[in-house]
């Protein structure tokens, strides 16, 4: 393989229903970051029926170029397809990186595609840098470190240790990355992208699946990864049933309640709504941590929040370490007069 054949960072921009998800646009954003040292072009990868509309939004958000696959074949996601497209956009045009996000659908698609292009992957990422790998050189092979390589950051052990991974003899460089943690970048109006039409061709198999129905699920819960006020709970809540604190005051502040892997992990609550590096990054505008001892895997999940506040009965607690506000006290105590308090000031603005 000629490594030097393989340029540019490649982003699979997810379209549902002829609509970009949010984990494409954040993609694009870090794409830009990682395509500056390497002096290379960002292309979006875009992938449906009916969807070269999409690519004027892909552009202002940070795409130089959109590779547009668009076939009937395209119109739902189907693994053999979609799996068939973006590997013969890596075989024809040979990125040296592609990003895809770690949803349902890029979690699917994402190891699927490097196994036909024979590359590695490195799953669920949380950080993505440049730099030299190994990281640190290995006595009496100096020379063996190789420079601008895709370092992918990861939890592993269950969240318990932080690995960086690197795929320094193969390309592409492949990583699927968890939704939330990287930032779109502010939108430049007006700019437009070159537009490449390719279509391998699809020729259906007995590897296409048929799709009989689309039945939309319905929630009656706020994806916290779209919250704007989370009360988060730990262990320290104590029970299920005292949650209905932080219940309270979540509906007080038009908020929404989340929690830490220790409160899944003992049944109390789902784990759609963990926040940490085995559950959701999250960036709310503001973020209460309650009965929340602030482990590193549950800070790496809300620490870029705007403003935190946290609410524990030990003062050592390490989530006092990156809280704008903290106090120190019985939660159940503080919380419902806090609860009280933001009730009584709401009421007296609506009297005038």
């Amino acid at each position: 393989m000629a490594l030097e054949d393989y340029k540019g960072v490649y982003v699979f921009a997810q379209q549902v229903d002829n609509e970009i998800s949010p984990i494409a646009l954040e993609l694009l954003g870090k794409a830009r970051d990682l395509a500056e040292p390497l002096k290379t072009e960002v292309a979006a990868v875009l992938i449906g029926s009916g969807v070269k509309d999409l690519a004027d939004k892909l552009a202002e958000y940070g795409a130089d170029k959109v590779i547009l696959v668009d076939d009937p074949e395209l119109k739902e996601y189907r693994t053999e397809p979609y799996a068939h497209a973006l590997a013969s956009v890596i075989n024809e045009f040979k990125p040296e990186i592609v990003l895809v996000g770690a949803t349902a659908i890029g979690r699917d698609l994402g190891p699927t595609v490097s196994a036909r292009v024979a590359t590695g992957l490195t799953a669920d990422c949380t950080q993505l840098d440049i730099g030299d790998f190994p990281l640190n050189p290995i006595p009496g092979k100096e020379a063996e470190q190789k420079h601008n390589q895709l370092l992918m950051t990861r939890p592993a052990f269950g969240g318990n240790t932080i690995a960086t991974i690197a795929c320094p003899d193969n390309r592409p460089q492949m990583a699927t990355v968890r939704p939330g943690v990287m930032q779109k970048i502010d939108p430049i109006a007006g700019k437009k992208a070159e537009i490449v039409e390719f279509n391998p061709g699809f020729t259906p198999n007995d590897r296409y699946v048929t799709i009989k129905e689309v039945v939309k699920a319905v929630s009656d819960t706020v994806d916290i990864m779209d919250a704007k006020i989370l009360v988060s709970g730990g262990r320290g809540v104590g029970s299920p049933e005292n949650f209905k604190i932080l219940e309270d005051l979540a509906e007080a502040l038009g908020g929404t309640v989340s929690c830490s892997r220790a409160v899944v992990d003992a049944g109390w609550k789902p784990k759609d709504l963990q926040v940490g590096q085995t559950g959701k990054t999250v960036r709310p505008n503001l973020y209460f941590a309650i009965g929340i001892s602030g482990a590193i895997q549950h800070v790496a999940g809300m620490e870029e929040s705007d403003i935190i506040v946290a609410i524990n009965k030990d003062e050592d607690a390490p989530i006092f370490d990156v809280a704008d506000y903290g106090v120190v006290g019985d939660l159940n105590k503080i919380v419902p007069q806090l609860t009280a308090a933001i009730k009584a000031e709401k009421a007296k603005k609506a009297a005038g």
